[in-house]
């Protein structure tokens, strides 16, 4: 009897950025987010990391000048995140493999710019420009609390006399994980660790949506689980993060 080839889990390997011991995972919120959306699809997957001091010949034979992450699919090397992204949701669907894409367009865009805000912040050199730079960065995480704690949709009983003022779901789009949360999450996890490491900058204790958000993540394996360490991420900011002159 063949088996149809749609019984069989397709030959997928994640390349990823190795850590500061070369074996570990790295620091890189790209490999990261990868490596959640193959997780959540529930399919058979490998994982190999690449030290980019010493990157093994085949590797650059597999892809050349291109580093990591990327991923084989049945054999074929796929290099742009974003395409991967669509690819995988495309590929890997239901009824097999869940479907990840958030419902509301918003969810995708909420969060979107704390990255750059972060990084400006975290690059200064100057400490006359420090203030606007942290005040840009908390007005960013502040968009993001307004998302989360305003209600969706959905989350809106038509029937009921009382309004809904506040949200309780655990992610961006609902309560479960989606492409939207593999995108935004790692990010926010490296603006939250090394932030404090490097600028003993806090994320608000009264943005309670945006900490319900974290802890809710931390909670998830799909999460946790393809993370690098805090000394790791903290380890790759050493150089960039700028110590503001005295």
């Amino acid at each position: 009897m063949s088996t149809n080839s749609q019984d069989r889990d397709p030959d997928i390997e994640l390349f990823v950025k190795a850590g500061s011991d070369g074996e570990s995972i790295g620091n890189c919120p790209f490999s990261h987010r990868l490596f959640m959306i193959l997780w959540l699809k529930g399919v058979v997957f490998n994982v190999t990391t690449v030290d980019l001091k010493r990157k093994p010949e085949d590797l650059q034979k597999l892809a050349p000048g291109t580093h990591p992450p990327f991923i084989t699919f049945d054999g074929d090397v796929r290099t742009d995140v974003n395409k991967i992204e669509e690819f995988l949701e495309e590929v890997l669907c239901p009824p097999k493999y869940p479907k990840l894409a958030a419902r509301h367009r918003e969810s995708n865009t909420a969060g979107n710019d704390i990255f750059a805000k972060f990084s400006a912040f975290i690059k200064n050199t100057k400490p006359e420009s420090n203030a606007a730079l942290e005040k840009g960065l908390t007005k960013a995480l502040k968009k993001l609390d307004d998302y989360l704690t305003n209600p969706l949709p959905e989350e809106i009983d038509a029937n009921s006399m009382e309004e809904e003022k506040t949200s309780n779901r655990m992610f961006l789009d609902g309560n479960e994980l989606t492409l939207a949360d593999c995108n935004l999450l790692p990010k926010l996890h490296i603006v939250k660790i090394v932030a404090k490491s490097y600028r003993n900058y806090d994320i608000p204790s009264e943005m309670t949506g945006v900490w319900r958000y974290l802890q809710n993540a931390a909670a998830r394996e799909e999460f946790i689980g393809t993370c690098a360490t805090e000394a790791e991420i903290e380890s790759a900011y050493k150089d960039v993060a700028k110590r503001l002159a005295k």
